[in-house]
C-alpha cells in the first residue's frame, strides 16, 4: 500500500518505474548540485518511493508465503 503522502497522481506506474525514479533521484542527490530546498523535496520523494517499493515487495513476499503453504489465494496489487 502506498504512503498516504504519496498522492494518487504521483504514484509510479509500477515497481520498476519507482525504482528507476529512485535511481535518478539518487544520482542527482549524490552529484551535490541541488539547492537545499530541492534536495529536501527530493529526499522526501525518495522516502515515499522507497516505501512504495517496500510495500510492493512485501505484497509479493506474502503471496509467495501463501503459495508455499499450499493455499491458493487471489492476489491483487495495491
Amino acid at each position: 500500500m502506498a504512503s498516504p503522502s504519496l498522492a494518487t497522481s504521483d504514484m509510479p506506474a509500477s515497481y520498476e518505474a519507482a525504482l528507476q525514479e529512485l535511481e535518478q533521484l539518487l544520482i542527482q542527490m549524490e552529484a551535490g548540485d541541488l539547492p537545499l530546498e530541492q534536495l529536501s523535496s527530493s529526499y522526501k520523494r525518495g522516502a515515499e518511493l522507497l516505501k512504495y517499493c517496500r510495500d510492493k515487495l512485501e505484497a509479493v513476499e506474502d503471496q509467495i508465503k501463501v503459495l508455499d503453504q499450499g493455499v491458493l489465494k487471489s492476489w491483487t496489487p495495491e
